[in-house]
């Protein structure tokens, strides 16, 4: 009997799917569409278990809808612009766009061999003139329709790298590239108006079912609606011209614990004063030296400067309050300035105990509470707490009742307005960078901001350009900056300030529906391949790139590149684990870890005898060193022994353990489901057999399970069963005939994990076409069912014997034969029973 051979047994069927094109999708309307994607990764140069994992999920699904009679849509790019480019090219020397392009030959090199069912012909990368030129085409069109605007703003400004970052890419206060402390700068940046679509994309999230709830819960957090008061403070002694203070709280029950004012460093006021007093100045410059995220904001020192200014107390004018500068408060989201209640939240408490401020409590956990409080007291809102100190309404209040009954008085009263607002901002689109795409804008002293013609699409990116002096090459390029205004005609310079990278990926997803269009896309393409049926990627982008995605879709309606139907891209939506992997470490003479392969590493020691330390399994990561190349997996044990792995050891949401063992039980599997192929193939023709009928139940009932398995992501809940039914053909003594219909069925049900293998064994037992074009089988539901049932019988509660019967059997055959059985009658001992209870297909219970 022939071994089984991965490598020349894979090599093949690729060749034959290459060949005959078989992923290649094309319109059919007479099939139903099916569109399947998997987030696209950034060329980085590797593959990693993790790719495998995700692809391989998307793979059985694409596979399996092929097989149920759909045009399957399952495309490949590659999210190709941004920094690591750069950073490379300025350490190693060369040029972002060779190693971009030099990786993602390299990438596609190692994924080619997993066999996935990819039309390889919708490929593009982000990087490529012709997928951002369109880009630029949906920026004109967006800008246009006034979905893109320019305004000063404070950003984060990396001082090392020279680019603006978003809050994402600070990470305790550093830039997460250069690892320099971010400082707060005043910028004129492009933006994104998606915070004009933020109730809209809050009441959308319900109709996405088929989302994970933990990520619509992140959504609608960030999203962050909230219901407050908006009012006014008037100053007292304070410079022309800032006579009010607006503030905007979603607490206005806590108004009357407020023992001061706090602005932020850039609010109106602060400048005014910063402009007058140096002291001011200086202060102001400090704060700006933080960064601007929520993590840095919480974990800095909270900072505080009295600007001597005075508000009065909309309740009792002649109560005031100072006014404080304070780095905790960012001008972008609400009106820059708050009230402080350090009663009843914590940072105020923080702040109001460093500079002696009064702490007073409008509400408490019970009327014999002491006022004296050791931390603020911040219960939730729908809990029921005494406010001593509250508006109208009942003294005993949950937040949410005593928050309206503070509106209502408010607003009777003159002295605010209920509104809503929402935590989402809009969307900060301009990185000084270089690798990335050009925004289409020119600059003309006589005309202003004046978008680019679309003919002169795309603005490519310059090649000769050097990173040997920090900042943004394109400022230093005046045959690229320098261009004739696109209306007067007159010198002017391109923006020199290019996209976000989060655009490139928040439209990719409709782009390979026409990928080679000379516009965005074709309407009758998007129409027929949209939406797109399962979206599966990392929960790391719950947030931001599902949210700017579902702005972009949107987006993309309105200046007419997207149906309606399109406007929520995904409609279903999953997020599966990590591949994980122990660390072995030993330590130096300093004790500090030295990190060791896997490979380096057997029963626990180096190759020199030395013990290593284990670390419990952990995410992949090459500074460990507990990474697993999928190259060398291939080449050790083949594509389907690794697609199997990640598939069978975990449910798809959970992290999966990497492990050599669990490695070379796949691979043992899957030549066991070789060799008992081989074993029926030279079966002979006239070989009776026995329990052809055992083995067809057994072979149905697995249909349906890994039907259900697959169709409900559980596919390690498939391989289980696809495991006991080998078992099954294994063992059994059935005739030939049922034996080669069960191996070819079990071929079918295993094609979409381990494809290569499949269409061997298709192949080998003489069947027609390729197995993965082949209908999915479907389980007979009467094989479903078993004629007989086996009864337990019980005896005044005590189990005494059991009988198997027909499952049609009438209650009344069930108990003469219950009766007749010679245990049942020992244990009688003569008496009759008083009751005989038959439970179809359960049990009979006697009662004597």
């Amino acid at each position: 009997m022939s071994r089984y051979t991965p490598a020349e047994i894979e090599a093949r069927w690729q060749a034959a799917w290459e060949k005959t094109e078989t992923f290649k999708a094309v319109r059919d309307a007479a099939k139903p569409k099916y569109y399947v994607l998997e987030m696209f990764p950034y060329p980085s140069g590797r593959i990693h278990m993790g790719h495998v994992r995700n692809y391989t999920m998307g793979d059985v699904i694409a596979r399996y809808k092929i097989a149920t009679g759909h045009n399957v849509l399952h495309p490949m790019g590659w999210d190709a612009f941004g920094m690591p480019a750069e950073n490379a090219a300025m350490a190693i020397g060369g040029h972002p766009k060779d190693w971009t392009y030099g990786n993602i030959a390299d990438m596609r090199d190692q994924m080619k061999p997993l066999g996935l069912s990819i039309d390889w012909s919708r490929e593009f990368a982000t990087c490529d003139p012709e997928y951002y030129g369109q880009q630029q085409a949906l920026f004109l069109d967006m800008l246009d329709a006034g979905l893109v605007y320019r305004k000063n703003a404070v950003v984060n400004w990396d001082p090392v790298d020279m680019t603006v970052l978003a809050n994402e890419q600070v990470e305790a206060g550093r830039g997460w590239r250069s690892g320099a402390l971010v400082e707060r700068r005043e910028l004129t940046q492009w933006f994104f108006k998606i915070s004009d679509m933020a109730e809209d994309l809050l009441d959308a999230l319900d109709g996405l079912e088929n989302w994970p709830a933990k990520v619509r819960l992140m959504q609608e957090n960030w999203i962050g609606k909230s219901r407050g008061l908006q009012f006014a403070f008037s100053t007292v002694d304070a410079p022309e011209g800032h006579d009010r203070i607006e503030v905007y709280t979603t607490r206005p029950d806590t108004l009357m614990g407020a023992s001061f004012v706090g602005i932020s460093p850039d609010h109106p006021l602060a400048k005014a004063l910063e402009r007058e007093r140096e002291d001011v100045a200086a202060f102001n410059a400090e704060c700006r030296r933080g960064g601007t995220t929520e993590e840095a904001i919480e974990t800095a020192e909270k900072m505080g400067f009295d600007t001597g200014i005075r508000v009065r107390h909309p309740f009792d004018t002649a109560h005031e309050l100072p006014v404080y500068i304070a780095n905790f408060i960012l001008m972008d989201y609400g009106t820059g300035a708050i009230f402080g209640c350090p009663a009843h939240d914590q940072r105020d408490f923080d702040f109001a105990t460093k500079y002696g401020l009064p702490i007073i409590a409008t509400y408490l956990p019970s009327e014999d509470s002491s006022e004296d409080l050791a931390q603020a007291y911040v219960p939730a809102k729908t809990e029921t707490v005494y406010y001593n100190r509250g508006f109208a309404g009942e003294a005993h209040q949950t937040g949410i009742e005593a928050i309206d009954a503070a509106i209502a008085f408010c607003e009777q009263n003159g002295v605010g307005q209920g509104v809503t607002k929402y935590r989402l901002r809009d969307w900060g689109l301009s990185r000084q960078r270089y690798w990335g795409a050009p925004i289409p804008v020119v600059h003309c002293d006589a005309c202003g901001v004046v978008p680019e013609k679309k003919e002169n699409l795309p603005i490519e990116l310059p090649y000769d350009v050097t990173f040997d002096t920090p900042g943004n090459p394109l400022n230093r390029h005046p045959t690229w900056r320098d261009t004739p205004c696109p209306a007067c005609g007159k010198p002017a310079q391109r923006e020199t300030d290019t996209m976000d990278t989060f655009v490139d990926s928040s439209w990719y997803f409709a782009r390979f529906t026409s990928p080679r269009a000379d516009t965005p896309t074709v309407m009758e393409d998007a129409d027929y391949w949209m939406n797109v049926d399962q979206y599966i990627g990392g929960i790391e982008h719950a947030i931001l790139h599902l949210l700017y995605s579902r702005f972009f879709a949107r987006a993309m309606h309105i200046t007419g590149h997207l149906p309606a139907k399109a406007i929520e891209p995904f409609d279903a939506l999953f997020t599966q684990g990590m591949v994980t992997h122990e660390i072995y470490l030993t330590r130096d003479a300093n004790g500090r870890p030295v990190y060791h392969l896997p490979e380096e590493v057997t029963d626990g020691k180096l190759a020199d005898g030395t013990p290593v330390e284990v670390i419990p399994s952990a995410k992949m990561s090459k500074s460990k060193k507990n990474v697993v190349d999928p190259a060398d997996i291939i080449g050790a044990y083949g594509a389907d022994t690794a697609r199997w792995f990640v598939l069978s050891d975990s449910p798809p949401e959970r992290d999966v353990e990497w492990t050599a063992s669990g490695a070379e039980a796949a691979f043992k599997h899957l030549s066991r489901v070789w060799a008992i192929s081989e074993r029926i193939a030279e079966m002979d023709e006239s070989t009776a057999g026995e329990g052809d009928e055992d083995l067809l139940r057994a072979m149905h009932r697995t249909i349906n399970d890994v039907t259900l398995g697959i169709e409900s992501f559980g596919f390690n809940a498939a391989i289980a069963k696809l495991y006991a039914f080998t078992a099954t053909l294994q063992k059994s003594k059935a005739g030939v005939a049922a034996q080669r219909e069960a191996i070819l069925r079990l071929a079918q049900l295993m094609s979409p994990m381990t494809p290569h293998l499949s269409e061997d064994i298709w192949s080998r037992h003489g069947q027609d076409g390729l197995i993965v074009s082949a209908p999915w089988p479907t389980a007979d539901d009467t094989m479903l069912v078993d004629d007989t049932v086996t009864l337990p019988i019980q005896i005044n509660g005590k189990r005494r014997s059991e009988i198997s019967v027909p499952a049609d059997m009438s209650k009344e055959e069930v108990e003469k034969l219950a009766l007749a059985d010679q245990a049942v009658i020992r244990s009688l001992d003569g008496a009759a029973p008083k009751k005989i209870i038959v439970v179809p297909g359960r049990i009979v219970n006697v009662v004597v």
